[in-house]
């Protein structure tokens, strides 16, 4: 199949826009792209109408699978209860972790489909979701499971991360070691051996992990051939991103204390930097990613919903492109980077994010004029059509 009348963001060095072009796609994966002047003539054509051609978006850092809701910890935060206050009296995380651990597989599958959904009318074609709302056996594994599942139920790439180090069960709230040892010694070896997630996360802060029991954590991962991503530096310096690079990490994200010493890690290991700022929307945060830090050192950016019931309900790519270019300083380009070829680098994935020969043809096609016109509106979604391994799943490409 031959695309042609089209604009192409190849997000290759930037932009990457050749206009007036033409996408050859054959067996799932782009074979040719360049002007359309220059295209093979001996293929079916399709005529796209002048439009936008991306990649699929990428969202590489979810938590939609869940239970419950928090919207009264909304509520209390607008009154002045701070997150971390909010998590000490029980709420926050251990609040759905009571609720993830209530509901069925069934329940929860449901819900996460209607989240999802959400992203994939927007161009989601990858989307990363993690545990870490059990805190015990069966649920983590049960959170896993629906995790997976979501991918014969939605024409989308499922990508698991294991986060067993979220937060403290009250079970153990005596004993961390026990909890820890929990993690490291039977979580991650049976995750592994059954091919449930494909990394590894913890959250290293005050409120949840420490350095030290992170270190634990990725030494697991790492024996068990596991990569690794972290939640880190989102409420303080802890040095967690230079941990997290220490171990060839795929990603640090939220980072908005990040400091020079991290960003020098984070640029020798090729981590990448995932920004999420609908967190800091959400908590009304001050302090800001070290953005021009990150550039100066070429450390790859990347942006995320963060989809979560607490800290950043938000059920919009395109939104967070936005936030990210008001909220954070990042231009419409970084922001469309950070959402297809950076973000699909902080998974681990080579074989999509642009649009180049021998790629996976998972693409967008946008009633848009330029590539900057994804990130400028709010509430507003151009999506004209989604292909995924070649085929159209979503729209219709005339």
């Amino acid at each position: 199949m031959l695309l042609t009348h089209l604009s192409v963001a190849t997000l290759q060095g930037g932009y990457g826009l050749i206009a007036d072009a033409a996408v050859l796609i054959d067996q799932g994966r782009i074979a040719w792209v360049g002007p359309r002047a220059e295209a093979p003539s001996d293929r079916d054509t399709v005529a796209c109408g002048g439009r936008l051609l991306t990649p699929g978006l990428v969202d590489c850092h979810t938590h939609l699978v869940y239970g419950g809701s928090r919207a009264h910890e909304f509520e209390q935060r607008l009154t002045g209860v701070s997150y971390a206050d909010i998590a000490r009296a029980g709420g926050g995380i251990a609040s759905t972790v009571r609720a993830t651990r209530s509901e069925t597989e069934a329940q929860l599958t449901a819900s996460a489909l209607r989240r999802l959904d959400c992203l994939l009318a927007e161009g989601v074609t990858t989307v990363e979701i993690k545990s870490g709302y059990g805190l015990d056996h069966d649920t983590e594994l049960k959170m896993l499971a629906v995790a997976r599942s979501l991918a014969r139920h939605r024409p989308v790439d499922v990508v698991t991360s294991y986060l067993g180090a979220h937060a403290l069960p009250p079970e153990f709230r005596d004993d961390r070691a026990a909890y820890l040892d929990l993690i490291c010694r039977e979580m991650i070896p049976l995750i592994a051996r059954e091919g449930l997630a494909d990394a590894v996360d913890a959250f290293c802060e005050g409120i949840a992990f420490s350095l030290e029991e992170t270190r634990a954590v990725f030494g697991a991962a790492q024996d068990n051939g596991l990569p690794v991503k972290l939640h880190a530096e989102q409420l303080s310096n802890l040095g967690g991103a230079k941990l997290a690079a220490s171990f060839g990490a795929l990603s640090a994200d939220h980072i908005e204390y990040l400091d020079q010493d991290g960003v020098a890690a984070l640029a020798a290991s090729g981590t990448v930097a995932v920004l999420l700022p609908g967190a800091f929307y959400y908590l009304r945060e001050k302090q800001l990613p070290p953005v021009a830090a990150l550039r100066k050192a070429s450390v790859p950016i990347a942006i995320a919903t963060d989809l979560n019931p607490g800290s950043s309900p938000v059920h919009s790519l395109l939104t967070t492109m936005n936030m990210a270019c008001v909220l954070f300083g990042l231009t419409p380009e970084e922001a469309l980077m950070g959402a297809t070829v950076n973000a699909a680098r902080a998974l681990g994935l080579r074989d999509r994010g642009s649009v180049a020969p021998g790629m996976k043809a998972d693409l967008a096609l946008w009633d848009v004029e330029r590539p900057g016109d994804l990130a400028y509106p709010m509430g507003f979604n151009p999506m004209h059509a989604v292909i995924r391994n070649g085929s159209v799943v979503r729209g219709s490409l005339s």
